[in-house]
């Protein structure tokens, strides 16, 4: 029932590609607001440590700096990463936002966006990132089942930790009275080790899309053409999305962003850097997130094995696709 975007002047207003929902070569969907994830830091705390975010370019240069602090953790009197908590408000950071990263890489390297059978290509740099997570953090892995969302940007917030992994969306609970100034704070990439790391950008997307019913009066599909179009082009459009709506909309003419998180993005962009893009409508149900979030718990407690890990992610995801038809 969607229609076809191809062509349209809206589809040439989206900053990436990456932006529009693809069918074979149809585009039928055009996001309206994204947001990015990465690796929070405090930069004041790095530079204490004796680096800065230029240093950390790859997975090998975030290893090097993070077991380092580690290292001298008694010296320094913080760790590297804030818990990397599985209760339920915080493990869809690991078994959703940081899983992603895996299938990103592996549906490039197979030149596709969605499968029935993930094979698992990446998971062992999966397991290299999780693994460096757990290790470097403020806590023991096995006190993390307990961990929750709070604990972890509570632990940021009092300079226990140097790296904190999640979003833009962070950005108001992170600064203003009390809390960080944005000279504080930076987003890097979240590297495992695949691909070209030195055009690696943040994890942005999203969920939210415009669609047209292909189907309706050939009047109303223009009509709804020209309103969108206005909504993220105009000077009354954009201060409205931005303003009045709060989105952060992914179009050439957008309003500057006040959150710094949101504005890192955009330079990212502008320097050539391509985002890793959102594959969790690929994931095929709760059911298989909730599945290898338990695995992952099991793992860091020491109470399970990283094979579990792969057959909660390969076998799990073969078998509910089977449930789908």
């Amino acid at each position: 029932y969607c229609y076809d975007f191809t062509g349209t002047e809206i589809l040439g207003e989206l900053t990436s590609d990456n932006y529009a929902l693809k069918d074979g070569d149809a585009v039928l969907g055009i996001a309206y607001v994204v947001e990015s994830y990465g690796l929070i830091v405090n930069k004041t705390l790095l530079q204490k440590a004796g680096y800065t975010v230029e240093d950390i370019q790859s997975f090998a240069d975030l290893k090097k700096v993070a077991e380092d602090i580690t290292a001298r953790k008694a010296e320094l009197g913080f760790a590297a990463f804030t818990s990397a908590g599985m209760d339920g408000s915080s493990d869809w950071r690991f078994k959703t936002h940081l899983a992603n990263l895996p299938i990103y890489f592996e549906y490039q390297a197979d030149n596709i966006g969605t499968t029935k059978a993930i094979k698992g290509t990446y998971l062992d740099n999966y397991k290299a990132i999780f693994d460096l997570y757990i290790n470097n953090s403020t806590c023991e892995p096995s006190a993390l089942a307990g961990k929750t969302g709070d604990d972890s940007r509570n632990e940021f917030l009092a300079g226990e930790a140097v790296f904190y992994q999640n979003g833009s969306w962070e950005y108001s609970q992170l600064t203003g009275e009390n809390a960080f100034a944005d000279e504080d704070l930076a987003m890097i990439p979240i590297y495992i080790g695949v691909g070209d790391e030195a055009k690696q950008g943040l994890c942005t997307g999203t969920e939210n899309y415009w669609c047209i019913n292909k189907d309706a009066k050939p009047e109303d599909i223009q009509a709804t053409l020209d309103f969108i179009t206005w909504c993220v082009t105009s000077e009354t459009g954009t201060k409205a999305m931005a303003e009045d709506m709060g989105f952060v909309i992914p179009f050439k003419n957008a309003q500057e962003s006040e959150n710094l998180f949101v504005r890192q993005d955009a330079e990212y962009l502008a320097a050539g850097k391509v985002p890793v893009s959102w594959n969790f409508p690929t994931m095929p149900s709760e059911n298989w997130k909730n599945e290898l979030g338990s695995a992952l718990t099991s793992y860091a407690a020491g109470m399970g094995s990283w094979d579990d890990v792969v057959k909660a992610f390969v076998d799990g995801w073969a078998s509910e696709y089977a449930l789908l038809g």
